[in-house]
């Protein structure tokens, strides 16, 4: 699936406020899907970046991972920013800024979903990475493209409802 609109939904036992936290915090976002540090000016017009944790230092990437600018924020309800993965190879940097949203909405019967739509016109190459296209389930983990975020929000869904992640932290 490559659609130029994405979206994704998930329902997950934990308050919108947990949710949140879990998107715009380092201390949450070091713990689960890709790992990485976020910065959050979470003011339209601020600024955000995705930091390396030390297993990616370790690997040799010691630039920002992800960066972008905050378009829309009404904490705990609906984030809106500006998205460029900054660390994946070839023709990506060429590609636009791409446009992410969150929006958190507690039911009183499902838990809390959280839905992730990630507008990815004129950039075809993340619109595969995202949505999975190029995961390899038989490959090792440093060398999987990955799921995208169906697998960062199952990642995340996990976390939140039993404190571990899909793939335990090494």
């Amino acid at each position: 699936m490559t659609d130029t609109v994405q979206v994704y939904r998930v329902y997950i036992k934990a308050s919108p406020e947990r949710i949140w936290d879990a998107i715009t915090k380092p201390e949450w976002t070091a713990k689960y899907g890709y790992t990485g540090l976020v910065d959050f000016d979470l003011r339209p017009g601020g600024k955000h970046r995705t930091r390396p944790t030390q297993a990616f230092i370790d690997a040799g990437m010691t630039g920002d991972l992800v960066d972008g600018e905050v378009l829309e924020v009404d904490p705990p309800r609906k984030l809106v920013l500006t998205w460029k993965l900054l660390m994946a190879p070839g023709d990506v940097s060429e590609e636009p800024y791409t446009t992410l949203t969150y929006e958190i909405e507690e039911s009183k019967t499902a838990g809390t979903r959280l839905t992730v739509t990630h507008d990815v016109t004129g950039a075809p190459t993340i619109a595969g990475m995202v949505s999975g296209a190029y995961e390899r389930l038989d490959a090792p983990p440093n060398e999987n493209a990955g799921g995208g975020w169906p697998w960062i929000l199952s990642d995340l869904k996990s976390l939140l409802e039993t404190g571990d992640t899909i793939v335990p932290a090494p």
